[in-house]
This record gives C-alpha cells, structure tokens and sequence, in this order.
C-alpha cells in the first residue's frame, strides 16, 4: 500500500485566483492558527528528544539538521542564529542542505533524491556518537534525509525526525519522531507554508530550551549575545545598568571592556 502523504492532499480551499487579496490573506492566516496546535501536541516528544541533547551538548556534542529545500534552509537560519544570539561557536549547530550552500538561493536539481549523499556530507564534519542528527522533511520521504538518519543511527549517534506526515519513513528511521500533522496547504503540496511555519517553530523551541539550560540565558535576556551592532551594544549596555544598578556609560564601559553582558556582570561583583 502506498504511503500517503497528507501534505500533498488537495486544499481546502479553491478557486484562489478569483478571491480578493483580503480573503487570500484572511485564508491564509485561519490555516496558520492551526500550526500551534499542531505544534502543541507535539511537545512530549520534543521534551524527549532535548532532554537526551543537552547531556551530549555538555559532553562535547553537537547538533547537526539535515534537509533539503525549504527543510534545509530553516534548519541552516536555525543554526546560523544561535552564535549571535547566545554566544555560542559555530560548530555547536550545523545546518546542512542537500546541494550545499549553492541550495540556499537556487533549487539543486535532484540533490534531494540521493540516498547517500546526507551521509556522506555528515562525515565531513567527523561526526561520532556524542552528536545528534536531525532530520527535517515535510513528507517524511526526501531520500537524502532518509538515508543520513539510517546511517546516523547505524552508527549509535541519536536521531530525530520533523515532518508534517504521521508513520513516514523518515519516523521510522528516527530515535525521536517528531510530526507535526498541519494537515493539507493552502496551496495545494506547497510544504513551504504551514509545514514549513510549523518546522521553524520547533528548531526554535529545541534550540532555546537548550542554550537556556545550558545557561546561556539569565532570567530571561540574552546575556551571552554577540554585540555585533549598535543595537545589541545598547541592548546590552542597559543589561548591565539594571543588572548593576550602575548609570548607561558605566555600563557601556564595561560591557565593551568584557565583551558580553554576563562577564561584565561577573567582573564588576568580584571587584
């Protein structure tokens, strides 16, 4: 029996092109409500799967997503986020996509569709068994994504799955098997919309539950960005007045002396 794929099921909605732009947008936006709830019911298997990622995080392991097309450019904006935003190396989470970083901008015509090829682009990263793979497909079946978690966990490295399918075979090849069932797109298989909203929510949610545990957040602000514009350094300046009690340019002082907002902060109480 063919697996059958919800996310290519026909829309619920149709004759689009005769609608008026607001039906479209009001349409549109009754369809992405339901991403969260989607996503909520999700949540115990998310738990599961960060909670196995932070030992191996704090034991020297990193975070590795894997997709192709829209699933490898949101895991590649996941990872590319968490340096600026807390202060961690680049090499703690790798985004990779069929195609490589060519695919980001322009379609790689049949990168997808290779077995092998995740696995292969794995190894160059010399992964081991402290890493976690996670890979992200809206139908579940993209074989470049299917073939790097058979082979991840062929090789005792912990896996996981996001998808928009429920029992696909990407599920099957995951330790973790997270599915987030949105149903059909407003787009009749244009995955890129709710599935694709309903992915990026996730990678948010594993990523930040993680750093937050690894104590890359106190209390609830950022104290590990990078201050890469004037907007972080002024963000991060009124941090450190409030956290010291101290006015703006002393503050700032220390921030650009230290270089983040919680070795300012541990600098000044050990004076």
């Amino acid at each position: 029996m063919p697996f059958i794929k919800i996310t290519e099921q026909p829309s619920f909605y149709n004759d689009l092109e005769k609608k008026t732009v607001r039906e479209l947008l009001t349409e549109i936006n009754q369809e992405d409500q339901k991403v969260a709830l989607a996503v909520e019911k999700a949540i115990p298997r998310i738990d599961q799967l960060v909670s196995q990622i932070i030992p191996r995080l704090q034991a020297g392991g990193r975070i590795f997503y894997i997709g192709a097309g829209t699933s490898g450019r949101l895991g590649v904006l996941d990872a590319s986020e968490i340096p600026p935003t807390f202060g961690m190396p680049a090499a703690l989470v790798v985004g990779i996509i069929a195609g490589g970083d060519i695919a980001l901008r322009n379609p790689v015509e049949r990168a997808e569709d290779d077995l092998q090829a995740g696995w292969r682009d794995l190894q160059a990263f010399d992964i081991n068994e402290k890493d976690t793979v996670i890979g992200i497909a809206a139908s579940g079946t993209t074989p470049y994504v299917v073939g790097a978690l058979r082979q991840s966990r062929e090789h005792g490295i912990l896996t996981a799955s996001i998808s928009s399918n429920p029992d696909s075979p990407l599920s099957q090849e995951a330790d973790v098997a997270i599915e987030i069932v949105v149903g059909p797109e407003y787009v009749t298989g244009s995955s890129r919309m709710k599935s694709g909203t309903g992915q990026k929510m996730v990678l948010n949610m594993i990523t930040t539950s993680a750093m937050i545990k690894l104590g890359r957040v106190k209390g609830n602000r950022m104290v590990n960005m990078q201050l890469s514009n004037a907007k972080l350094v002024d963000r991060g300046t009124q941090m450190v007045a409030e956290m010291l009690h101290t006015n703006y340019e002393e503050a700032q002082r220390l921030l650009l002396a230290h270089g983040s907002v919680k070795k300012a902060v541990e600098a000044r109480l050990v004076e």
